[in-house]
């Protein structure tokens, strides 16, 4: 099998270079799609031959030809293939992605039709769940929203509760994963650690209530006292970074759209080292990815 051709990089005159036409980003989701060899999606057959349109590819038992956005993210974009693909690198290699108000006025789209499109994008950057936080790892909650000045405690009011948990190495910091919870309870925080740290890992958080019960699942699990922030350093730096990043670039989310943006910062925190690839990356998911449809209530709340 013939090995597919990559793009790598950050650069975005190499980009322009690379894909210049629909038929670049076409053949590029083609050989995506098909990289491990071709199967009819609606009868499994694996012989094919070309089909109507360029990259497309006509099964030879049930003749259904399909094109190489069927069943992918891009299915049924509503505007050019190349804008698409500028648009999601534009999000996945700039430090602090764009925001919507930005895409709509470089690629002259309606700035709802680059929310829907982004909101696909941020599915796909959702972790795998395939690779846990390992090692030391520091667990916290915080509040996303307007001030409130006489609330105190675990009680959120208007805002949206996040927790979030950190790895910690001889390097200083390592992956991070936060998600949107409803109330700091054990069943929620336990549910979280479940997802994305290890079993093994040391799990260190303050003295709330709601993580004593977790030393049953985490037997190297640490409570510490807060003390201000002091004994969580790195992770309060981490959540002062997160809402410094949303109120700078896209100065409000809804509590509904809120794990979108969560999964976006940290697709791009957990892979600042490696920054190449993420684009290919991110277009493997994509392209791997069923189509989400965006409910107009969703839409209409953007």
């Amino acid at each position: 099998m013939e090995k597919r051709d990559i793009f790598t990089g950050v650069n975005s005159i190499k980009f322009n270079q690379y894909f210049k036409s629909e038929d670049d980003c076409l053949k590029y989701i083609a050989d995506l799609k098909w990289e491990e060899g071709y199967a009819c999606k609606r009868c499994g057959g694996q012989q094919f031959i070309k089909g109507a349109k360029p990259y497309h590819r006509r099964c030879l038992k049930c003749k259904y030809d399909e094109s190489p956005t069927a069943g992918t993210m891009f299915d049924k974009v509503k505007f050019p293939l190349l804008l698409a693909f500028h648009i999601v690198f534009k999000i996945v290699t700039k430090k602090k992605g764009m925001s919507t108000l930005e895409l709509s006025r470089e690629f002259e789209l309606r700035q709802k039709t680059c929310w829907g499109f982004k909101w696909k994008i941020q599915q796909a950057m959702a972790s795998s769940l395939k690779n846990p936080l390992t090692g030391t790892v520091h667990v916290d909650e915080f509040f996303v929203g307007g001030p409130e000045e006489q609330k105190r405690g675990r009680s959120k009011g208007d805002k949206k509760l996040v927790v979030l948990a950190l790895e910690i190495n001889d390097h200083g910091v390592g992956r991070a994963y936060a998600e949107v919870i409803e109330h700091a309870s054990s069943k929620e925080l336990g549910a979280f650690l479940k997802k994305y740290v290890s079993k093994e890992a040391k799990v260190i958080t303050d003295q709330w209530t709601g993580y004593k019960p977790l030393k049953k699942i985490y037997p190297k699990f640490e409570q510490l006292p807060s003390d201000k922030g002091i004994n969580f350093k790195d992770l309060h730096l981490h959540i002062m970074n997160i809402k410094g990043w949303l109120r700078g670039i896209h100065h409000h989310c809804s509590e509904e759209h809120m794990q979108g943006y969560l999964d976006e910062y940290h697709y791009r925190y957990n892979r600042r080292g490696n920054m190449g690839s993420m684009f290919d990356l991110l277009l493997r998911k994509m392209v791997a990815n069923k189509p989400k449809r965006l409910q107009a209530r969703i839409l209409k709340d953007a």
